[in-house]
């Protein structure tokens, strides 16, 4: 896929709270041809998600105000945005976390640091997952 055919490509809302783990994943994902959203907490990624309809959504879930596992549930909740594969980034690495991660509707987790390609590969795997 060729930045000429980003218009086309699925959209990645990146929700992260800190700025710079934001940055570096929505330019990886951009480069690697997906058009990017980005909320730097749990409110606006309600409001992008409602809004834009992104085709995944990546949530950190230590965010200031409403956290990730609420920002899930809620999404979850919502038929506009039910069927929206999340994928939990967390550095929480105990499996209590990715298990409440999942309870709430987390369709995968992925322990913070990761690279980048790494988080890539589970955004094209939950794509895949959604169309077949």
């Amino acid at each position: 896929m060729t930045r000429g055919e980003t218009a086309q490509a699925p959209l990645v809302l990146v929700v992260d709270d800190v700025d710079h783990g934001r940055e570096i994943f929505a330019e990886y994902l951009e480069f690697r041809g997906f058009r990017v959203a980005t909320a730097a907490d749990g409110l606006e990624a309600l409001e992008k998600a409602f809004e834009l309809r992104p085709d995944v959504i990546l949530m950190d879930l230590s965010l200031p105000g409403i956290d990730g596992w609420e920002a899930t549930r809620r999404l979850k909740q919502d038929d506009r945005t039910r069927e929206i594969p999340v994928i939990a980034l967390t550095a929480h690495a105990l499996a209590a976390a990715h298990d409440k991660a999942r309870e709430v509707g987390c369709n995968a987790v992925v322990t913070k640091p990761c690279l980048p390609k790494d988080l890539e590969q589970e955004v094209r795997r939950q794509l895949e997952a959604r169309t077949s």
